[in-house]
């Protein structure tokens, strides 16, 4: 599975909005894509997404800008790259989003198909295991890994 460029820039955005620096500031489109090298344009495709999702919320006017909807913690990277890349799923034949999905022939008689729940099973718990406010902290990524490294263990 590829994540596209759309949930990459997404992702980054959202977490620059969850810094604790920030502290609640109304940041403008342009800070953004100037801070995080993010072309404009493509920014407001995915910022529109993020906002009829409700995960953030657009000021209006001279000092407008966009803020999170929610606490960084109460946001989930799963619930982000689910509503930018529209299915989690490694193959079309087991995504639960009906538009996603398709009619597989084999599907009674398939051998691989537990394998492929597997693997969609396996990316959305580790994504949902991780929240904005994890990446946000200066100890992030050694956060991560080891919150995904225990919970994931005790799945097992």
């Amino acid at each position: 599975m590829k994540i596209s460029k759309k949930s990459q820039y997404g992702l980054r955005a959202m977490v620059y909005l969850a810094d604790p620096c920030l502290k609640d500031e109304i940041c403008p489109l342009k800070k953004i894509s100037k801070d995080e090298e993010i072309p404009f344009a493509f920014l407001e495709k995915i910022f529109s997404k993020l906002e009829k999702a409700g995960l953030i919320k657009a000021k209006k006017g001279v000092r407008g800008g966009y803020f999170l909807a929610r606490r960084p913690k109460k946001i989930k990277v799963g619930e982000i790259i689910r509503i930018l890349e529209g299915t989690m799923a490694p193959v079309l034949c087991i995504a639960k989003e009906r538009e996603k999905r398709f009619f597989c022939p084999r599907r009674k008689i398939c051998l691989t198909k537990n394998v492929w729940q597997k693997i969609q099973e396996t990316l959305n718990f580790a994504l949902n295991s991780i929240t904005l406010a994890d990446l946000a902290n200066p100890e992030g990524p050694a956060k991560v890994s080891s919150k995904f490294r225990r919970a994931y263990g005790a799945r097992k």
